[in-house]
Order: C-alpha cells, then structure tokens, then sequence
C-alpha cells in the first residue's frame, strides 16, 4: 500500500499508528481537548517513529455519549489541518464512522479511514470514492456470541474485507481490526487474543489496539498510563501472530518491542546494521 510516497509492504516489518486523542472523556487519559496541544502531540508521535497517526475526536470507552457530526468536526478538522501543516508527509487517519466526518477529514489531509464499527456501507462507499484506504474494525452491542468468538470475529471482518472489495477498494488497502476491548468481556478478549492467526490468515493487512485496554488493567491491576508493559506483551505476541499494524499511546516505547519482535519474526534490521 502506498499512501502519500510511503510505502507500506506488508509482512516486511510492523508498522506503528500513534494515537491522537481529541476528547476530554478518553479512557487512557491522554485525550487532549485543546488543538494546540493535540497537534503537538501528534508531531511528537510521528517524530518518535510512528507510521501512521491516527486522529480521533469522539471517545468509544464503554458508557462514553455520542456526539454529534458538527461536535467531531470541531474537535478534529483543526487538528488535522494543523498535523498537515507541520507534517506535509505524514500519514493522517482520522477515527471515525461517520461519512461526513470522514469526507471532511479528506478535505483537510487525512489519508485513511479508521471505523470501529467494522465499516458500514455509508462509511465504506465514502472511503472508496475518496480512494481512502480502509481499517474495519470489529464490534458488537453486548457480548453473547453462538460459538467460538474467536471464530465469529472471523467471520465478520472477512464479510467486512469482502464488501469493502465490492465497493472498489483494492485488498492491500483493507486493514482488520479484531477489536479488543470492544463487544467483548475480558476472558473473550484474550481468547481473541489467543487466536490471532484466525484473523492474519484471511490475508489481509491487519491491525491491532490494545494499548492500555482495561483486560490489562485488570490482569497487572494497573492504571491507564501505568499499561505500557502490560501493552508490550501483547504487541509481541501479535507480531509473532503476523499482525501488521500496531496502534499505540506510547510510541517510543511500543517501537523498541516492535524492532525486537520484527528481527526475531521478520528477520528485520535497522539501516546499518553490521551483525
């Protein structure tokens, strides 16, 4: 996938979307209200290695409250254009599953679309116009699953690549996103977690957040910013599961376990390297 001059070859080596938060009410207490500081914290994270960064104006922690379309944009239009400013080559994605929203965010610099609700058709048909690559995330009101979750949240993301397909977008530009922390309890999470290769095996690029997630909170009994090792863990183990993207609070520190992990995995080195 090639997004603004930057190639991204998957399988080659990890990659890292750095989180940029514009809400006042984000779980991992990093949410920045103020445009200033938010733009500045998304060039520290693009400066700190980061591949993608990925805006976001409305909180999804459970019990958070919707907000409106002109809400969001509010929140994240000056943040973008302000990111596209600093950082005429970095690669933007904007959080959001609405079509409006993210049309908007075209407008200003973003590149890609980043949905937590796996992507409906509106949001899917917006991306493919605008010849936006796609993430589509998987997510569910309440936690009851038939059978094996792990199998479930399968099935869903591969009907999810399948439409996106259909409305034109290429394969190499559909990131899948298992969800963790979303429509899941805790136990479901690690099981999905467990299963990882269910999902890396439909073929697609994938992508992953559990940066600071509460089933770390609850396994270190940690808070929020207390979760980096506790992250770490996991994104060494989704590395090994071939996972493509990782999306983190901590850039600097996620990226040292993604070198390890890709030069064991990928057989990764860095420019230079003697051996």
């Amino acid at each position: 996938m090639s997004v603004r001059g930057r190639r991204f070859e998957w399988g080659t080596r990890t990659f890292v979307m750095g989180i940029v938060n514009v809400t006042p009410d984000s779980f991992s207490g990093d949410g920045r209200h103020d445009t200033a500081e938010a733009i500045e914290h998304g060039v520290a994270q693009w400066h700190a290695g980061a591949d993608i960064l990925d805006v976001g104006g409305e909180s999804t922690r459970p019990g958070s409250q919707q907000i409106d379309e002109r809400t969001e944009l509010a929140r994240i239009l000056p943040v973008v254009d302000g990111l596209r400013a600093r950082l005429p080559d970095a690669v933007i994605s904007i959080d959001t599953y609405k079509p409006l929203v993210a049309r908007e965010a075209r407008g200003a610099g973003a590149d890609i679309v980043n949905c937590v609700w796996a992507a409906p058709d509106d949001v899917v048909t917006t991306a493919a116009e605008l010849e936006m690559p796609i993430c589509m995330m998987h997510n569910q009101r309440g936690t009851h699953y038939a059978g094996a979750v792990a199998e479930e949240v399968r099935a869903v993301l591969e009907q999810c690549a399948l439409r996106a397909m259909r409305a034109g977008i290429a394969p190499e530009r559909i990131m899948l996103d298992p969800g963790i922390g979303f429509g899941k309890t805790p136990d479901q999470n690690l099981e999905v977690l467990r299963s990882l290769d269910r999902v890396t095996s439909l073929g697609y690029p994938t992508l992953l957040g559990t940066s600071r997630k509460s089933t770390i909170g609850k396994l270190t009994g940690r808070e929020p910013v207390e979760r980096v090792f506790g992250t770490a863990a996991t994104t060494a183990l989704a590395i090994h599961a071939g996972i493509d993207v990782v999306r983190v609070h901590d850039v600097a520190e996620q990226l040292d376990v993604v070198r390890v992990a890709d030069a064991i995995v990928r057989n990764w080195r860095p420019n230079g390297w003697t051996g």
